[in-house]
């Protein structure tokens, strides 16, 4: 009951204090590339009920038909504006509106595909979708470069499912075995520091981007 108490609190005032950047993300996107603003696709939630994420779309909008559900290295479906989101994790800011409804979490493990779902072991399937997945995560900052990581794969999706995926399950296990207000809070807290690492990296690299 006090997480979801924090998730609704937090999540709201985020997205009060957010709103002109939402607006402008909205509006960059909308006029960079063809296609709606946002991009929805299902994921597995709490006890495995599916739910539709929201996030900022970064690709273009035939992306499915053209390649993995993974992202790989310097995709050719992002669009322009889609590397800068990715790379600040901006892209993930409409999730903040999935707290709000209950779907997510502000800290908990990232929801996965279907598809990538019927690969987790057993042992971990049934504490891991006990919880609100969630926007951030040790898992999440520990694999900030996942795509670089990928992309240097012989078979990337193969990658992902015997090595990186095993690798970010049980992180995001060792989390749920010890969650608090406390853990959620710090993990806010260093995901908030990374993004605004990466923002100041990507101005320093693109002096020109605004």
């Amino acid at each position: 009951m006090a997480k979801r108490l924090f998730d609704i609190i937090g999540a709201a005032l985020a997205l009060l204090l957010l709103a002109p950047v939402l607006a402008v993300v909205a509006l960059w996107v909308k006029l960079d590339s063809p296609g709606p603003v946002f991009f929805r696709q299902e994921r597995v939630g709490r006890h495995g009920v599916p739910f539709r994420i929201y996030k900022f779309r970064t690709m273009r909008v035939d992306a499915p038909a053209r390649g993995l559900q993974l992202t790989v290295g310097a995709d050719p479906r992002i669009t322009r504006a889609g590397a800068f989101l990715r790379r600040t994790r901006l892209d993930e800011l409409p999730q903040l509106w999935d707290v709000l409804r209950g779907t997510m979490s502000l800290v908990g493990p990232r929801p996965e595909v279907p598809r990538y779902v019927a690969h987790w072991p057993a042992e971990l399937r049934a504490p891991l979708l006990a919880m609100r997945p969630g926007l951030t995560d040790p898992a999440s900052l520990a694999n900030i470069n996942e795509a670089q990581v990928l992309a240097a794969a012989a078979d990337p999706e193969r990658e992902y499912i015997e090595h990186l995926m095993p690798a970010k399950l049980r992180l995001s296990a060792a989390y749920a075995a010890r969650a608090t207000l406390a853990t959620d809070l710090a993990l806010l807290l260093q995901t908030a520091a990374r993004l605004l690492g990466a923002g100041r990296s990507v101005q320093s690299q693109n002096p020109t981007l605004k």
